[in-house]
């Protein structure tokens, strides 16, 4: 029996463990003891040498001398602090606004504005208590059914798990051993993607079941609607919705050329040039629709229309600042230039809006200006964190420093910035701090003894074994991830299963920021399915329980129960798998972040390979010549 134990140490630590997690022991703590208490078993059994818990430690101090994590309290300050001061409540009332004529107008709201709070806070459950405690009223009181209700605010709430600066995604690429950057890089375009698979279900649902997501009516549209100077209003309008065409018009061919080159990858027979063909069909199609489209909608009574205009000049004015940019500094990388035009164009916008206030010249219609106005503080914040980092000026901790202060900054100057505030954001944020820190130190403590037991290696032949190479791991992987998150929460299983998964994925050869991102998404359904889905929780404490009176209408609104969260959610968890598969077919979505790194072409290795080769029959290979 004896040497069963000793021979089998590290399945039994690990089926250990699990026991500690089911019988309801915290989890830094269940690690912690797991460690000690196999670590004193194999010392006794002569398995581990006695000087193995003298590493501890330096272990311990390691983690306090790690200055990545200092990056979770200051986006966690930085959130709270943003959420507090009513940013959060201003995106919704002028979002919502926006797109309040349209069928499932208050549900597009809350899936762009918690996008936008995910690129901001970083923390799930300020976003989805925040959107749940404003929109969810909202939408109970205009008839939106209450699955498709809580199911958007829960869904929305997680963004913030995938769009960086995510928490997670700093956590993971510590675990990994990877940059922050790159992480955030790789996760950028599968954090927008999911959001708009979110917004393409709710636009699903308001067309086959238009009752379970209406518009708003007229009574609650408060903004007022009639333009000023109607003629001014149409040349914007007009020019820029013909500017939106073609942005609209290269997307289109950018998604159809993508698709293609999926299936062809797939099939293996498509022709090359398929996309190009289509390109050419598409053209006129979306051009010229686009251009009718100006000359009939561009009255000056469609300030919605005037909105989406100023967005085409917008990026028109983006993309002037890009080709500048690059002229300028012809070495400076294409994804530099980007977010510095971007974030050009943006600030001109801001200044424009505010002069068309202060000299009520009446060229923006009044829902654009308010859009603006609102808008663009969070999206300059969201440039000067994640801008600085993706261009390299900053680390990630130095730009949750520079987010947090900005965030006080944008507090201070909307005068809502308050003794109260600040302590109640500062102790909660050391809360969050510690939970972590507490999760970390134990599972240095497990990993300690389960390392000294070779039980990595276990693992990581385990799972190099599995058949399928690459794709039979990600397969197995996944589910193992998936049935973990009924149990854990995320924050645990990148502590515990990911510096596990990480060196088996290695030796596969897969890229570890993609494999990074792919277990991102995956541990996001951790909040969304029961029985311990988070963003659940989080929005069953804001829910109503019981029949209330709407404060507006004075009619009786009935409850939200907790089954109605549960059903609402069950789509949006589908989604997030299918979203794990689509990064998992498309990696090329994450490998954006090598863009800017050294690429080597292996036809060209492979051809100088054969220059030097040997001759047939040679026994020398030709002298190089420098």
């Amino acid at each position: 029996m004896i040497q069963f134990i000793s021979n089998n140490l590290a399945p039994i630590m690990f089926a250990g463990l699990i026991l500690f997690m089911l019988v309801g022991f915290p989890v830094a703590f269940s690690l912690g003891a797991c460690g000690l208490f196999f670590g004193f078993v194999g010392i006794q059994l002569g398995v581990l040498p006695e000087e193995l818990l003298q590493a501890l430690p330096l272990r311990i101090f390691g983690i306090m001398q790690n200055d990545t994590l200092l990056a979770i309290p200051f986006f966690t300050l930085m959130g709270l602090i943003l959420e507090r001061s009513g940013m959060a409540e201003d995106l919704l009332d002028t979002i919502g606004q926006l797109f309040g004529p349209v069928r499932g107008g208050l549900a597009f709201a809350v899936i762009f504005v918690g996008a936008l709070l995910a690129a901001t806070t970083g923390v799930v459950a300020a976003s989805v208590i925040s959107m749940g405690l404003i929109s969810l009223p909202i939408m109970l009181r205009y008839g939106y059914d209450r699955r498709v209700a809580s199911g958007v605010i829960a869904a929305s709430g997680t963004l913030a798990q995938i769009i960086p600066p995510s928490l997670v995604l700093i956590v993971m690429a510590d675990q990994l051993g990877r940059s922050v950057g790159d992480m955030y890089k790789g996760a950028f375009i599968p954090g927008f993607v999911l959001t708009l698979i979110y917004a393409g279900y709710v636009a699903l649902v308001s067309i086959f079941k238009p009752e379970a997501a209406p518009a708003l009516p007229l009574e609650a549209r408060t903004i007022p609607e009639e333009p000023a100077h109607a003629g001014r209003q149409s040349i914007v309008t007009g020019l820029g919705l013909v500017i939106f065409g073609v942005v609209l018009f290269y997307f289109l061919i950018w998604v159809v050329s993508e698709i293609l080159q999926l299936a062809g990858a797939i099939a293996g027979e498509l022709p090359t040039n398929l996309h190009w063909a289509a390109s050419v069909v598409l053209s006129p199609i979306a051009f010229g629709y686009r251009l009718l489209g100006s000359a009939r909608l561009a009255t000056g009574r469609s300030p919605r229309m005037n909105t989406l205009g100023v967005m085409g000049t917008g990026a028109a004015i983006g993309y002037g600042f890009f080709e500048l940019y690059t002229r300028l500094d012809p070495k400076m990388p294409s994804d530099n230039g980007a977010i510095w035009a971007a974030f050009s164009a943006i600030i001109i916008l801001y200044v424009a809006a505010l002069i068309n206030r202060a000299g009520k010249l009446g060229v923006l219609a009044n829902i654009t200006q308010q859009v603006i106005i609102v808008l663009v503080p969070p999206l300059a914040l969201i440039f000067l964190v994640l801008g600085t980092i993706f261009v390299g000026i900053a680390t990630p901790t130095e730009g949750g420093a520079m987010g947090a202060t900005g965030a006080l900054i944008l507090a201070l100057a909307k005068r809502r910035l308050s003794l109260g505030l600040l302590k109640q954001a500062m102790d909660t944020t050391a809360k969050l701090s510690s939970f972590v820190v507490f999760i970390l130190l134990g599972a240095r403590v497990f990993s300690l003894t389960f390392y000294g037991v070779n039980g990595h290696t276990w693992v990581e032949h385990m799972l190099t074994s599995l058949p399928g190479g690459q794709i039979g791991f990600l397969i197995v992987v996944n589910l193992f991830v998936f049935v973990l998150a009924f149990f854990l929460d995320f924050f645990e299983l990148a502590f515990i299963i990911v510096p596990l998964l990480g060196p088996a994925a290695e030796k596969l050869g897969i890229d570890l920021i993609w494999f990074g991102v792919i277990l991102g998404v995956n541990m996001q359904t951790s909040f969304m399915h029961p029985p311990f889905g988070f963003a659940l929780f989080y929005l069953r404490s804001v829910a109503p329980i019981s029949e209330f009176i709407d404060r507006v209408t004075g009619k009786k609104t009935a409850p939200v129960t907790t089954g109605q969260i549960y059903m609402g959610a069950i789509p949006f968890v589908i989604i997030q798998l299918i979203m794990v598969a689509l990064v998992v077919l498309i990696p090329s979505m994450v490998m954006v972040y090598k863009s800017g790194g050294v690429h080597l072409d292996q036809k060209q290795i492979d051809q100088q390979f054969q220059q030097i080769a040997p001759a047939p029959g040679g026994d020398e290979p030709p002298p190089l010549k420098f």
